[in-house]
């Protein structure tokens, strides 16, 4: 019953390290967006968050993607004049994204997912070999 435990919670960090890398995509795709017309904002960076939760059929404590929430730091700005969204003084605010973080966090968010996958990977393999035992 422990591998079916193990199966389960790699399986939720699976599933909540891809929702996360959405995420991360969605800002990475955004990250040189800016406004159609002055006085709107940009996109607006946006941060995901994990909580634990009890299954309780396995008794284990499994990972769920929990509420993404906006990043409420301050916009980059760019001198741009001739932009439609600049304001008086010609400054264009831009997201609040910075793509060294965020592929940082892509990369972190693949690894947890491989890590995830190699437990799985594992776990079927001691399964398949214990059922080889009892075949025999």
């Amino acid at each position: 019953m422990d591998l079916l435990k193990s199966l389960a919670v790699a399986a939720s960090g699976l599933k909540g390290q891809a929702g996360r890398m959405r995420v991360i995509a969605e800002n990475l795709a955004n990250a040189d967006s800016s406004p159609e017309r002055a006085g709107t904002d940009p996109y607006r960076r946006k941060i995901v968050t994990f909580q634990g939760k009890l299954d309780r059929e396995l008794d284990a404590q499994v990972v769920e993607l929990g509420r993404v929430s906006r990043d409420r730091s301050d916009f980059r700005s760019k001198y741009d004049p001739g932009h439609p969204a600049a304001d008086a003084s010609g400054q264009v605010k831009l997201p609040n994204v910075n793509s060294l973080v965020e592929t940082m966090d892509m990369r972190e968010a693949q690894r947890s997912y491989e890590a995830n996958l190699n437990v799985i990977s594992s776990t079927r393999r001691m399964i398949q070999r214990t059922i080889d035992i009892l075949r025999a």
